[in-house]
């Protein structure tokens, strides 16, 4: 397996690779971050080997609101028009469908805690062999339409549209796959306040009593990585 480098695309200091991090590292893979809330401009897609967008509170039409979502987008489909592996995380989903057209929309309810994903495709592209039912960490209000030509790979309960992949190498996920225990601790810090009385908002106990599905999600995160780096 080659040396990468994936490219990291912030919008909140607060919001950051997580345990892809980690699995980089492990590998010897580079990972760079373009903090993009302090005013860093996204890098040319020819600077790196992947992009992995990740999540906020923002929302992907909030264009008026942040000047740098304009030039992100720009960037983002400059990648994949370029055939570059692009990951997008909670908003980075959002932003990727948003580019390629599909609408981005308030779901029917905000989904906060944990709560399991489950398998919308057989034989989904790296990801093996993914067990029927995976609790993952989900914080978002908003949801998006699959782009033309996409394949559904997630579902949960409370949100249709939990995953997609286009060409094979581009991947929308709206749930938290990357999100550590400093990370889970860092969105409750910050966004506390989301967590209003709802069917799929967890309280604060309970999200923070949910330790045990860290390994397991990860060990599925792993698994599509590396699967990922051996086929592109």
């Amino acid at each position: 397996m080659s040396r990468l480098h994936i490219q990291t695309m912030m919008h909140v200091p607060f919001e950051g690779p997580g345990h892809i991090g980690d699995w980089a590292n492990a590998r010897g893979h580079r990972l760079s971050e373009t903090h993009l809330f302090d005013g860093a401009s996204p890098l040319p897609h020819d600077a790196f080997d992947w992009l992995l967008v990740m999540g906020g509170p923002m929302g992907a039409n909030d264009d008026d609101q942040y000047p740098w979502m304009e030039t992100e987008k720009t960037a983002i489909r400059a990648a994949i028009d370029a055939g570059k592996p692009v990951i997008g995380v909670c908003l980075g989903a959002q932003l990727i469908a948003n580019v390629m057209g599909a609408r981005v929309f308030p779901n029917a309810e905000k989904e906060i805690g944990w709560f399991p994903v489950t398998s919308a495709a057989a034989g989904a592209p790296c990801f093996g062999h993914t067990p029927p039912s995976l609790p993952v960490l989900h914080w978002h209000g908003d949801t998006f339409d699959l782009p033309d030509g996409a394949q559904h790979l997630f579902r949960s309960d409370g949100c249709e549209n939990q995953g997609f992949v286009l060409n094979d190498r581009v991947f929308g996920f709206q749930f938290h796959f990357e999100t550590t225990p400093a990370g889970r601790d860092a969105l409750l810090e910050h966004c506390r306040d989301e967590l209003s009385t709802g069917q799929y908002i967890q309280s604060e106990a309970e999200i923070l009593a949910k330790n045990a599905h860290f390994s397991r999600m990860h060990a599925v995160l792993d698994t599509f990585l590396d699967n990922l780096a051996s086929t592109v």
